[in-house]
């Protein structure tokens, strides 16, 4: 006797599984310019790698005889796949079951995905739109019953939607309303993308909101650009498929998990090139600024460059890059955006992506041009100062290779900020590097304020103490006490990096840090 019977009605029911919600919900979905979850998978993973687990786990209706004569799938669909050839955990919510609410979960299902994640050391996208399976006023009714946040059977998706940033790469992807449990997931990523026309997130959406006395609408709550600006959202693309693609490239630069070095790949960019450009990159004028994206491209491999947080702290640049094929975690000063002084926003963006390099073994490269913390009354409202030195212990704390290259500014306390203190790390400056405790500009006001009041020309007192001073404060004087290593022509620096790429690569010591990212 065979078991034929019972493997046709599995297929049925994965069949009905793989209708989620029914034609009209899935059309709805696509009405509203949204994928569903099945299609996100699909363009995520590398075709026919998808291997799902649990999809016959719902809620199944029966006759009089037994018999099964309907079925609704659980809201989460949940495998392993691999993406350029890598395996990796996926887990999406369906957003046609339910508007992917608590009633249509079965809690069991996002808690394996990311126990699999963790206990098979593979890095997790989280697919989310919806609740991600948190709670919705209806679920008291229809389970008979109000939860306790954090009780029994919640525990384990708290403590794992945490502990794996610890572990491995964990990528959000918000494609739709994400609010509550579900933002809460999205925000507990190593990198979090939202699509700009279809997508939103709050900690409550506007039902709640605007209960409270409000009118606001789901983009004047949660948008792009509010969640971007705000430092709760990495990344903001148009499309779905650029979602996909921005995910499956952060993850290249990452090893699986924390107990592996990132990936070397391949590189036909010379590593000793040269650009003539480099040489006047910096204005002489120190009041004027520059682009430094341009930069950034021109010295690391070409096109390699990968920025995160753009919109969020942006005095500062961070990113991914490669250096002769090797990844590295590259920082460096804006000076379109307060001359690149460190705001609060900008201190924690430091914490944040220093903590990415610490756990993932990526050495860090900081193309320094900061004139100090940000000042005035919004500054200190914001505890600029604090964010600073929680920034200093971050990169303290740090234990991968370090190289800065100082391009131009390196004032005050951020200015003590460009490499941890306490062991040896790799630094140049270009001709162009100034420092001191504080600028010269305003400074000699204060400092010689008699000698100038008592002057018959004020003007040209002024211009004349701050030429001798600036000659005092060229950076060759500061190179005769070896108080800096390096100055270097700035045509050497891709070379200089590449060779730092390759030492660090040397002592890159693979395993699990104190902690992890802190999200």
């Amino acid at each position: 006797m065979s078991w034929q019977a019972e493997l046709d009605e599995l297929a049925k029911r994965q069949r009905m599984a793989e209708a989620m919600g029914g034609p009209d919900k899935v059309h709805r979905q696509h009405e509203g310019g949204r994928l569903t979850v099945r299609e996100r998978i699909e363009g995520l993973a590398d075709p026919g790698s998808f291997h799902e687990v649990g999809a016959v786990a719902g809620r199944a209706d029966y006759d009089a005889g037994g018999n099964l004569s309907g079925f609704t799938p659980s809201n989460c669909v949940m495998g392993r796949a691999l993406v350029d050839g890598r395996p990796v955990v996926i887990v999406g919510d369906d957003f046609t079951v339910r508007g992917g609410s608590a009633d249509a979960t079965i809690r069991d299902k996002p808690i394996t995905a990311e126990r699999m994640a963790a206990d098979l050391r593979l890095p997790i996208i989280r697919v989310i739109e919806g609740s991600g399976g948190g709670g919705s006023v209806k679920t008291i009714e229809t389970t008979g019953r109000a939860n306790l946040p954090g009780g029994i059977g919640g525990q384990w998706l708290y403590h794992h939607t945490g502990d794996n940033l610890t572990r491995v790469p964990v990528v959000g992807l918000g494609l739709g309303s994400v609010a509550g449990l579900g933002a809460a997931r999205l925000a507990a990523t190593h990198f979090s993308i939202m699509t700009k026309a279809t997508s939103a997130m709050f900690v409550a959406g506007p039902p709640v909101v605007n209960a409270l006395g409000h009118n606001l609408s789901k983009t004047e709550l949660g948008g792009w650009e509010i969640q971007t600006k705000s430092g709760a959202i990495d990344h903001a693309v148009e499309t779905e498929e650029e979602a996909f693609a921005a995910a499956r490239r952060f993850l290249s630069y990452l090893p699986g998990h924390v107990w592996e070095l990132p990936p070397v790949t391949p590189c036909a960019d010379d590593p000793k090139r040269i650009e003539e450009g480099w040489l006047a990159a910096i204005p002489r004028n120190i009041r004027q600024p520059y682009r430094i994206r341009p930069l950034i491209e021109q010295l690391v491999d070409d096109g390699s460059f990968f920025e995160m947080g753009r919109y969020f702290g942006r005095s500062l640049v961070t990113g991914l890059a490669r250096l002769n094929g090797r990844p590295v975690a590259l920082m460096a000063g804006d000076p379109m955006f307060y001359a690149g002084s460190w705001t609060a926003d900008a201190c924690a963006k430091v914490i944040r992506f220093v903590d990415l390099a610490e756990t993932f073994h990526l050495p860090v490269v900081y193309l320094m041009d900061c004139p100090g913390f940000m000042i005035g009354l919004e500054a200190e409202q914001r505890a600029t100062i604090r964010w600073g030195v929680r920034a200093m212990a971050a990169v303290n704390q740090s234990t991968v290779p370090w190289c800065t290259v100082i391009l131009r500014n390196a004032f005050g306390v951020a200015g003590v900020v460009h490499q941890p203190a306490s062991r040896y790390s790799v630094r140049y400056a270009w001709p162009s590097a100034r420092w001191g405790s504080l600028p010269l500009e305003g400074g000699i006001e204060a400092a010689y304020r008699a000698e100038l009041d008592a002057a018959p020309d004020r003007a040209a007192r002024l211009a004349e103490i701050e030429g001798r001073l600036q000659k005092l404060r060229s950076p060759l004087r500061t190179a005769e006490a070896f108080w800096v290593e390096e100055i270097i022509d700035p045509r050497q620096t891709r070379h200089l990096l590449t060779d730092f790429a390759g030492l660090a690569r040397r002592v890159l010591e693979p395993g699990q840090r104190a902690h992890g990212l802190r999200p």
